[in-house]
């Protein structure tokens, strides 16, 4: 019982001490601050970095001098995170976390991405630890921002820009992501099982302007799993009249009205009606 005791008053300091360890740090000059977004199927970018404050001091002179290495941020190194393969800066870069330094300039600052993401600022930076540089055009804003700032915005289907504003400068810096191939090749590996992914393999040429006689063969392939889905018909429809084949894709087009009507589905019948009269 007493060994039960003082195991939870030890249990108990420790996570009193955690506590005002992670109180201590929201109290900080420069507190800390997290990121996070994903912006396609699987590609999150996370960022952990410290925030000062300009406090009446110049940019560029007496904090983050222009021409210095900069810790872009406070307190430990400020550190990025891919889950995926992306493009930083129009520069390749490899899934995995990285330490975000940069070199501040009047018109324009260099960015950069190093593996010393266990450094404390510039402590330990080496640049032969770098795997990504380039610059980036140095933005003046109408509203100064006093607490230095990242943000991921612009978020779309394969890209983002990674934002840092501080004082009148912003940074904008763009990050993409090669999701095409990533689905190209999850359709090249699907395509290779019993279960085959007739339907979205088609959608997914059909919307993007790829082989729509393939598409039009997986549509074929699916409509025979599938004879009565009459949005299969439709996007066949699709396919066909975007080649050109206006007799057959009348054909899908009024079939997939047949199959819409039984369903009581009048968003189809109208939607192919409208293909049909634009055929003409």
């Amino acid at each position: 019982m007493k060994k039960i005791l003082i195991l939870t008053l030890i249990a108990g300091l420790f996570n009193g001490v955690t506590a005002c360890a992670q109180q201590d740090k929201s109290k900080r000059p420069s507190p800390p601050a997290k990121v996070s977004e994903t912006i396609s199927s699987g590609a999150t970018i996370s960022i952990d970095y410290s925030q000062p404050s300009v406090k009446g001091r110049t940019i560029g002179k007496e904090i983050a001098p222009y021409g210095d290495v900069w810790r872009t941020g406070a307190n430990n190194a400020t550190r990025i995170k891919f889950a995926d393969d992306v493009t930083v800066g129009g520069v390749a870069v490899k899934a995995g976390e990285y330490a975000i330094y940069t070199i501040p300039g009047q018109s324009e600052w260099e960015v950069i991405l190093n593996k010393g993401v266990s450094n404390w600022g510039i402590d330990g930076y080496k640049q032969t630890d770098d795997v990504a540089r380039f610059k980036v055009k140095a933005n003046t804003l109408n509203q100064p921002v006093e607490t230095f700032t990242m943000q991921i915005a612009n978020v779309r289907p394969s890209a983002t820009d990674l934002q840092i504003m501080w004082g009148t400068t912003a940074l904008n810096v763009p990050i993409t992501t090669d999701i095409d191939t990533k689905i190209m090749a999850q359709i090249d590996n699907a395509m290779n099982k019993d279960n085959r992914p007739y339907f979205a393999s088609a959608m997914y040429y059909l919307e993007t302007g790829r082989d729509l006689n393939q598409a039009v063969k997986w549509f074929d392939k699916a409509i025979e799993q599938n004879p009565n889905a009459f949005w299969m018909h439709h996007q066949r429809a699709n396919a066909l009249a975007k080649l050109g084949r206006k007799d057959e894709a009348r054909a899908a087009a009024n079939k997939s009205i047949e199959l819409a009507k039984k369903a009581n589905n009048n968003d189809y019948v109208r939607m192919n009606e409208k293909l049909i009269a634009d055929l003409k």
